[in-house]
């Protein structure tokens, strides 16, 4: 999942954004779900632990920074976040 976000960092996504209130916040800026688009996702899970699945969601926005969210995938998921974006 690190190597997925530096290569999302190297192609523009260099935004960290955050998910919290239903809305996705960055450095003092607060973008709604509307506002944002995803270009991309990828799910990750790790070898030895099937508990240790993540995805990751390259975000674009016309009023903003291009970044990406990392959620859990499964029960560890942020519901609210779900809801909004999964496939």
């Amino acid at each position: 999942m690190v190597e997925a976000i530096e290569v999302l960092k190297k192609r523009g996504c260099t935004s960290n954004l955050e998910f919290l209130d239903q809305a996705f916040r960055n450095t003092g800026k607060i973008f709604k779900a509307d506002d944002l688009t995803i270009a991309e996702h990828d799910r990750f899970e790790g070898t030895s632990d099937p508990d240790h699945r993540f995805l990751v969601y390259a975000i674009e926005s016309d009023a903003g920074p291009k970044g990406f969210v990392a959620d859990a995938f499964g029960v560890y998921a942020n519901p609210a976040l779900a809801v909004l974006y999964r496939t």
